[in-house]
């Protein structure tokens, strides 16, 4: 009572101004509706959204307030506009007691929120208590968002309640709720697979509402397992007549039709239960005879139900009675000035025609009319009747109408429709290959490039095959009457692609089979056609490829073959084309002229574009081949199937070898070495070593390299002393190269040791990376109207169908190489690989603005030993006079590094102090570097004195020198600071 009492308010407010809404709500409605734009109505939506946010996050909202805010943001979802702000207000309204808030809240999120949506999870409670409510309405409301939110996992929480709720005492709850089990049905098909039977019984429902409801699942289960279903025909036919008779209340009817929706989707079950089956269908007859008889043709709903009447006719099994009733109704539909009921009756006309192809000569002339009329899609409907009822007599004025409507249209995609539908009438009911030949010329013409190319292969395929059955005397009139239409039709302008490939194709197969025509005048047509197109390269290739088959076929003749000029010329053209196809096309054309008549028919036998190609799937022929691959140990082969495991496995091997890798080089400090001894060679700056270091020389031609006579060090060339450029892009030269085909790009953070700043080196590989106006029948009928009926629907009503032979599907396996890249690491090491003198020499570094460099062939000075001093003055001369060193009277100071990977900095070093060899003195040598300072070099203003004997400044000095340029040694050495530990 206190509910009804509510609503009572709500509908008297209502009354007074929008059921009780604000004057602002009445406002927004208005202006909405009165906005002259798109903009100024997202404008109005937009400030209404920001209301809205700013107004939510009020804690104390009254209830009303709260349904208002709700309904206002399903204008905003409504108008494309995303109120996700609001979602979680709107599922609260829902768990509200009140009726009309909890309606509210459920018509809210049924519009807001999809199955899958998150806060699904948040209302199925709800609907489940709401499910077992006292108030059918909430029970309505809750099934209403079962069919709309529900999804496949939250069918079992709520399947129980609705199937106890088909028993329910009120019609408006066993309806929804056998809508709600037909949407768990569309959902999850197994999760109720036991639980069909119920609509079985729902069909019997007291109440109509409840039996129309079922007739919908009951439709599709039907449509999927129709044998399943056929002892339900009388229950069917004993409701339609119900129905027919007026048995229903009257407010099941509609413009005066008795519940004609129901009838509609009766007429629909009874068409897919009666198809073949006359046991079934003779139950029907009488039914459908009276719904004939009682429908109301001046209403559209009536013509509905006539209309379904006529498909539910030509699907069971055919009653003449019902046939005739059926033609009268098409009759009605034809002659109307309306065109929906003439779009109607073309449609039941070509339904009808399949049973009954008489009946299309009864309305030959309507027919007509609709083909003639001005609305496009009457025009089209009619077009797919004449198709059906193409035959052999026919066939030749309706393919010539098709043809027509398609130049006249400029739908692209029913163009294309229209052409390929040309075309299979034109394959199958063919009277001649003359007339066929040129229906297939008109296509091509006027459709273009639309056609579809399967369309073309189609064409030559045909050609090639022939008709079969009439022999090859018909077989080859065809392919010469393709010949001479082609040859009148090349010339023309701006051909389509697709007809110029089978222009080629048809030329270079047949163009001298029948010796009408010589070699030259097939082939100098075929220069001009690739020339004409020199922008297709699809179409340049058919006409090498047809010129290749034109000077085959003469040479398998014994005749003699002279080549055009201008032949000639395309074939020197393509033979530099940047496309490899027409490279390859051109070569295999001047290998073809070299070779004799007997190989020429092996290669390129003629006529043999059927033949069937056997395709050795296996390769068995390479079996011989991999076995003795395997034996010379080649890999196995890896299945596709296998090689991801592979592929991981080999993964992990190369993240322990890069652990392994890591592991070798130690970069952690030394311990502080003790305090100097006071020393006037004066320490390197360590801004100057910051921003100096030694840079490679780019390679020349002129230089020449020696090896020393330890195997474990190489020259590589002079160095100098210049600018680090490491991360400045460079402008000019290749900004890629590299002698190994990758570009190495080298990074160096300097690393503070000791107050001296230590540069690090790491190399990382870089790879380059598409009104209608009502017409009204004439009374007097015209002489080319009834010549046009007469070719249409004239003849015998037997369908003739010529169909061509069996295709002969030649495939060709093209076998593709796996092409497999592997990237390449670069690895820091102690050896310096020297380019050989006779391999091509980089391009210069355009950036060296330095003089030229002289180079000598003076061998190598160990470094380390002049760093040290641990050698004497003797053994220094000794090696700069080329003498070879002792292995007793030197160490091999190298041998000790050889787990030490050596920076690019600390190489170029290296090169530095062994640059100037013309000087014994190596201390001059360095103070020459810091003179060299006009050609854009850096200049390093200290010149370090080398001294015999210990001296602890200068090792330290020498220390920082050495740590800075990169080398770390991995393991102790005494020999080189011994002087420091003692």
């Amino acid at each position: 009572m206190e509910q009804l009492k509510t609503i009572g308010r709500e509908l008297a407010m209502g009354s007074q101004g929008g059921f009780g809404q604000s004057k602002e709500f009445l406002d927004l409605i208005k202006s909405i509706g009165e906005a002259r734009s798109k903009a100024e109505e997202e404008r109005i939506i937009i400030h209404e959204m920001e209301t809205l946010k700013r107004r939510l996050t009020d804690p104390d909202i009254p209830k009303r307030k709260m349904k208002e805010y709700i309904i206002r943001l399903v204008y905003v979802e409504m108008l494309g506009h995303d109120p996700s702000f609001g979602y979680i207000h709107a599922v609260k309204m829902t768990h509200d007691d009140n009726l009309l808030l909890k309606r509210t809240g459920y018509l809210a999120v049924t519009l807001f929120l999809h199955e899958d949506h998150d806060l699904i999870i948040l209302i199925v409670n709800t609907i489940q208590k709401d499910l077992k409510s006292d108030n059918y309405l909430v029970v309505c409301a809750a099934l209403n968002a079962v069919c709309r939110l529900i999804n496949e996992e939250t069918i079992p929480a709520v399947l129980p309640q609705v199937v106890e709720l088909l028993g329910h005492s009120k019609e408006a709850v066993r309806k929804k709720a056998i809508m709600a089990l037909h949407r768990c049905h569309q959902k999850s098909p197994s999760s109720i697979s036991h639980l069909l039977s119920n609509f079985r019984k729902r069909l019997c429902d007291n109440d109509p509402g409840v039996m129309g409801a079922t007739l919908c699942p009951l439709f599709e289960l039907i449509t999927t397992d129709v044998n399943s279903y056929k002892d339900l025909v009388v229950s069917f036919v004993s409701i339609l007549k119900q129905v027919a008779d007026r048995r229903l209340p009257k407010s099941y009817e509609y413009h005066q039709m008795p519940a004609p929706f129901i009838q509609i989707k009766l007429l629909k079950i009874l068409a897919l239960l009666g198809a073949g089956d006359k046991q079934a269908s003779e139950h029907m007859y009488t039914v459908v005879g009276d719904i004939f008889k009682k429908c109301d043709p001046l209403s559209n709903i009536g013509n509905a139900v006539l209309y379904q009447s006529i498909c539910c006719v030509s699907s069971i099994y055919p009653n003449p009675k019902l046939l005739e009733a059926a033609a009268d109704v098409i009759s009605r539909f034809l002659k109307s000035d309306s065109h929906n009921l003439k779009y109607m009756g073309i449609d039941a006309l070509g339904r009808l025609i399949k049973l009954s192809p008489d009946i299309a000569e009864q309305h030959q002339l309507a027919v007509i009319d609709c083909m003639e009329d001005p609305d496009d899609t009457l025009k089209r409907k009619t077009f797919e009747l004449l198709y059906t009822m193409t035959k052999s007599t026919n066939v030749e004025v309706i393919v010539n109408r098709m043809i027509e409507y398609m130049i006249s249209i400029t739908d692209h995609h029913y163009k294309t429709y229209i052409a390929s539908r040309c075309v299979k009438l034109a394959e199958e009911f063919a009277p001649n290959n003359h007339w066929f030949i040129q229906t297939i010329n008109k296509v091509f013409e006027h459709a273009g490039d639309l056609v579809n190319i399967k369309v073309a292969h189609d064409l030559m395929r045909l050609i090639a095959e022939g008709f079969g059955d009439d022999g090859d005397t018909v077989d080859n009139q065809l392919r010469s009457s393709a010949v001479e239409s082609y040859l009148r039709i090349i010339g023309n302008p701006k051909l389509p692609s697709a007809f110029l490939q089978v222009i080629c194709w048809v030329l270079g197969e047949y163009g001298t089979a029948d010796g009408k025509y010589s070699a030259s005048y097939i082939a100098g047509k075929l220069c001009d056609v690739a020339e004409a197109y020199s922008n297709d390269e699809s179409v340049k290739a058919y006409a090498v490829t047809a010129l290749m088959k034109v000077y085959a076929f003469e040479k398998m003749s014994g005749r003699r073959v002279d080549v055009l000029p201008e032949c000639q010329s395309l074939i020197e053209e393509l033979s530099a084309s940047h496309s490899t196809d027409l490279q390859q096309r051109a070569y295999e054309l001047q290998a073809t002229l070299g070779l004799d008549a007997q190989a020429v028919e092996n290669i390129m036998p003629a006529d043999a574009s059927c033949e069937d190609i056997e395709i050795d799937k296996d390769l068995s022929f390479l079996n011989n081949y991999v076995q003795q691959s395997l034996e010379n140990g080649a890999q196995p082969y890896i299945p596709e199937s296998q090689r991801s495991r592979m592929d991981d496995i080999s993964a992990i091997k190369s993240l322990d070898q890069r652990e392994v890798v890591s592991h070798s080089l130690r970069f952690e400090a030394y311990d502080l070495p003790r305090p100097p001894v006071p020393s006037s060679v004066p320490p390197i700056s360590p801004a100057i070593s910051a921003e100096l270091v030694p840079v490679p020389e780019p390679y020349h031609p002129r230089e020449t390299y020696q090896s020393t006579s330890d195997p474990s060090v190489s020259n590589d060339g002079l160095t100098r002393v210049k600018l680090r450029l490491d991360g400045v892009q460079k402008k000019w030269g290749r900004s890629t190269y590299s002698s190994s085909g990758s570009s190495v790009s080298t990074s160096t953070p300097q690393k503070a040791v000791n107050g001296v700043s230590q540069v690090d080196s790491t190399s990382s590989v870089s790879s380059k990376p598409t009104t209608y106006n009502s017409r009204t029948s004439e009374p007097e009928i015209s002489q080319e109207k009834q010549k046009l009926a007469a070719s249409l629907f004239g003849g015998s009503s037997k369908t003739e169908k010529r169909a061509p032979s069996a295709a002969h599907k030649a495939t060709k396996a093209h076998h593709g190489a796996d092409k497999l890249h592997a990237a390449k690491k670069a690895v820091t090491s102690t050896e310096v690989a020297v380019p050989k003198a006779s391999h091509q020499p980089p391009p210069p570094d355009l950036l060296d603005l330095g003089e030229p460099v002289v180079t000598s062939s003076t061998p190598f000075v160990d470094p380390f030993k002049q760093l040290e001093g641990l050698l004497d003055e003797s053994q220094v001369s000794s090696t700069v006079n080329s003498k070879p060193v002792e292995p007793n009277k030197s160490p091999d100071l190298m041998a000790l590094y050889s787990g030490t990977a050596m920076s690019g900095q600390g190489s170029n070093f290296l090169d530095l102090l062994s640059s100037n060899k013309d000087d014994l003195n190596l201390s001059s040598g360095l103070s020459k570097v810091a003179a060299k300072t006009g050609q854009g070099e850096t200049i390093v203003s200290n010149s370090t004195q080398f001294s015999k004997g210990p001296d602890a400044k200068a090792s330290l000095e020498k220390d920082a020198v050495v740590r800075q340029m990169g080398v770390t040694p991995t393991s102790p050495n005494p020999n080189l600071f011994k002087d420091l530990l003692g």
